[in-house]
Formats: structure tokens, C-alpha cells, sequence
């Protein structure tokens, strides 16, 4: 389990600097459905690019740390389940929105009790061996 927290959060941050920094380069490209959507869009879309670049950091720094630290875990967790939520208030206010939101948001709110689950793995470990 400890192995599979830390492959997990390797591929979780390294995924979300990439996608952050591919929102801060492409702009509206980088939104399926608001290639169109004029400056405003455009300029939230880069500002939460950066945001976004700064999540996958702190995961990042948090699975360079021996042991993987639980609460950091648990805290980046919250967060990734506080978007898929998210994603279900939209639907529920503005409706269905591109397949590939929906698909987003099903990651999101399937990963996230795997991440709680899996969040005191390495610090379980670190302590069985002592």
C-alpha cells in the first residue's frame, strides 16, 4: 500500500504541473468548449493554470517526504474531491456539461477515497518497522 500511495502521488503531481502549465500556455485551447470565450475566460483559465501547476508542486513535495506526510495527503485530497464536488454543483445548476468534464469528474470522485484511503500507508509502515 505504501508503494502504491507513492506511485500515485508521483503520477498526481507530475500529471497536474503538466496540465497546470498547459493551461497557462494555451489559454482558452487549453478548456474544451471555451476556445471562444474572449479575454475573461482566457485570463481566469491561465490564472487557475498557475494554481493548478501549484497543486501538483505541493504534491510533488509532499511524496519527496520520508514518509509521505498523511495530513499533507489528506489536505491535497480534500481538495481534488472539493473539485469533483464542485463539478456535480455545476451540473446540478448550469446541467450537463462536455463528456470530458464528466469524465474528469468521475477521476476526481473515484480517486479520492483511494488517495484517503491510501493517505497514512507509508507512515503505517515507517512505524511497523520501527
Amino acid at each position: 500500500m505504501a508503494r502504491t500511495l507513492r506511485v500515485l502521488a508521483w503520477v498526481m503531481g507530475i500529471a497536474c504541473v503538466a496540465i497546470g502549465l498547459y493551461h497557462v500556455v494555451a489559454g482558452n485551447m487549453a478548456i474544451t468548449g471555451a476556445e471562444d470565450a474572449g479575454a475573461t475566460v482566457d485570463s481566469f483559465g491561465r490564472f487557475m493554470g498557475a494554481i493548478f501547476a501549484g497543486y501538483g508542486l505541493a504534491w510533488l513535495w509532499a511524496v519527496r517526504q520520508k514518509p509521505v506526510p498523511a495530513v499533507a495527503v489528506r489536505v491535497l485530497t480534500g481538495i481534488f474531491l472539493l473539485g469533483g464536488l464542485s463539478r456535480v454543483l455545476s451540473i446540478a445548476v448550469e446541467g450537463r456539461p462536455n463528456g470530458f468534464q464528466v469524465m474528469l469528474m468521475t477521476i476526481e470522485l473515484t480517486l479520492s477515497p483511494v488517495y484517503f484511503w491510501l493517505a497514512d500507508a507509508e507512515e503505517r509502515a515507517a512505524r511497523a518497522r520501527a
